[in-house]
């Protein structure tokens, strides 16, 4: 096992170029700040000021943008992608541009929202399903996927209620539909995606993790109700294990936290909507086990038809399968098998399976 850890400094200085190359392609008129977040959040904070109204449908609106949100006294980054806008804005109703699906994603510990954009070309498939998608910033390159409180994030609830203010901040700014909010991430950005679906089951319609794992031990986070959930995990995973990580070594930055198998936080969420037993079936480079919610569960209505589903991909480290980007060394291999980004789309935005 070579690391525990998404970061070393060779990797970052890598990552660090391929970020500030994808950053200067982004156009300098769609850099946005807000400074009414702390509003949204239901902390207090800085003065807000009035809400801004929804924009007007441009075609000349900037795909992609980043922008800035102030959460409890902090200014958050995100990189936000707009699928293309409507070209006459007096036929925006006609033309069906109503409220946009919104997709949250999570980047992995030592990464940045640029480096997952990259990795997982999210904002392509989303595009073809008209969905906006939002990658936000981690303080100190990371998230807080856990509920114990550290030296390095003491509050550990810090991030749930920025993702509970973006989102909030996206559906009066850029018509999101709060029936349609899914989450996703990767590794500590996954395990950050299953926390937000463990605590805020209502705010969202789905969830999906790569390479991520529910907390255990004194940071143990646990689901709270129904919610769609996909995790995807590679057989091979060198860096956390697809049977957990119950005892990780100490750091000396941030502490690992021990996690469950993959397996068991799948589970954690197919007991909380309510699901009978899952079956499990063998497809072309990886098994699917899945558990079917049930409707009878508080909320199970919401989603007729919804699902818990783990993905095991064969010959996958902690990579993202089908990505064209090559992982830092020690973190095994891409799976060619799956395409993890459109897999993923497809189970949050489909009708259960």
């Amino acid at each position: 096992m070579r690391s525990f850890r998404d970061r070393d400094p060779a990797l970052r200085a890598r990552r660090w170029a391929g970020g500030l190359a994808l950053a200067l392609l982004l156009p300098l008129a769609g850099c946005a700040t807000d400074t009414d977040a702390d509003a949204d959040s239901g902390r207090p904070g800085a003065s807000s000021s009035a809400p801004a109204p929804a924009p007007t449908p441009s075609a000349t609106a900037a795909p992609e943008v980043r922008a800035q949100l102030r959460v409890d006294g902090d200014v958050r980054q995100y990189l936000l992608h707009r699928p293309p806008a409507t070209e006459d804005a007096e036929d925006a109703e006609d033309a069906g541009d109503g409220p946009r699906p919104l997709l949250i994603a999570f980047h992995g510990r030592g990464a940045d929202a640029a480096e997952l954009r990259a990795k997982t070309r999210l904002e392509r498939a989303a595009t073809a399903r008209g969905m906006l998608v939002a990658f936000p910033e981690g303080l100190g390159h990371g998230w807080g996927a856990g509920a114990q409180a550290t030296k390095q994030r003491p509050d550990p609830a810090l991030d749930v209620r920025f993702t509970e203010a973006l989102i909030k901040h996206l559906v009066r700014t850029e018509r999101a539909d709060p029936a349609q909010v899914y989450v996703a991430g990767f590794s500590n950005g996954g395990s950050m995606a299953l926390r937000m679906a463990a605590d805020r089951p209502a705010l969202l319609a789905g969830a999906a993790s790569v390479s991520g794992q529910l907390p255990t031990g004194d940071a143990a986070v646990e689901p709270t109700g129904p919610v769609p959930v996909m995790v995807v995990y590679g057989a091979d995973d060198p860096v956390r294990p697809l049977a957990g990580l119950p005892s990780p070594p100490p750091d000396p930055e941030e502490p690992i936290l021990p996690t469950r198998s993959a397996r068991d936080s799948a589970a954690a969420f197919a007991a909380a909507g309510g699901a009978g037993e899952p079956v499990t079936r063998q497809e072309k480079g990886y098994d699917r086990t899945v558990w079917r919610l049930g409707n009878e569960a508080p909320g199970g209505s919401r989603r007729p038809g919804g699902t818990v589903q783990l993905l095991v991909v064969d010959d996958a480290g902690h990579t993202w399968p089908g990505s064209t980007v090559p992982p830092p060394e020690g973190f095994g291999p891409v799976s060619k098998a799956l395409d993890a980004t459109d897999t993923i789309l497809d189970f949050l935005t489909g009708p259960g399976r």
